[in-house]
């Protein structure tokens, strides 16, 4: 299978302490396959502020030295807040199988963020296997896409 990522970079990953579990989980799967990752923490269950933590990874993902970037918290809404605070990140929450897929197809989304309260750790690893494996359609999605940056 072909990834439109170049996986030859690391993946950016971190969590807040709800997210800790599957992103773990998550890490356990990259490694599995062998695919370089940098996880940016927490390292712990301990109760953490999510900022902390989304934006190395945004950082990581905006700099051009990471593939793309996976985040995790409880709801996924704190840290895809913080995540597109960052100019060129397309930060997308996903809850199943076809949102994956639809935020990679339409909107080139570079972060995929994940609700660890909400989705199975099964259900997160299907979703990372997709969004890391589908293709950008771009046509009349990237005249849109190239709207989303707010001018600087």
């Amino acid at each position: 299978m072909h990834s439109p990522f170049d996986l030859s970079k690391p993946i950016a990953i971190g969590s807040d302490h709800a997210g800790y579990d599957h992103k773990e989980s998550l890490i356990s799967f990259l490694e599995g396959k062998g695919i370089p990752f940098k996880d940016f923490g927490t390292h712990t269950k301990d109760s953490v502020d999510y900022p902390d933590f989304a934006h190395p990874v945004a950082e990581a993902v905006e700099s051009g030295g990471y593939s793309f970037g996976i985040l995790l918290c409880g709801t996924a809404n704190g840290v895809a807040i913080t995540a597109n605070k960052h100019q060129n990140i397309r930060a997308a929450i996903c809850w199943g199988e076809e949102i994956a897929s639809l935020v990679r197809r339409h909107n080139d989304a570079n972060i995929i963020c994940i609700p660890a309260r909400f989705v199975s750790e099964p259900l997160a690893e299907k979703m990372l296997q997709i969004f890391m494996y589908t293709e950008f359609e771009g046509g009349r999605h990237s005249s849109r896409v190239n709207k989303i940056a707010c001018a600087v």
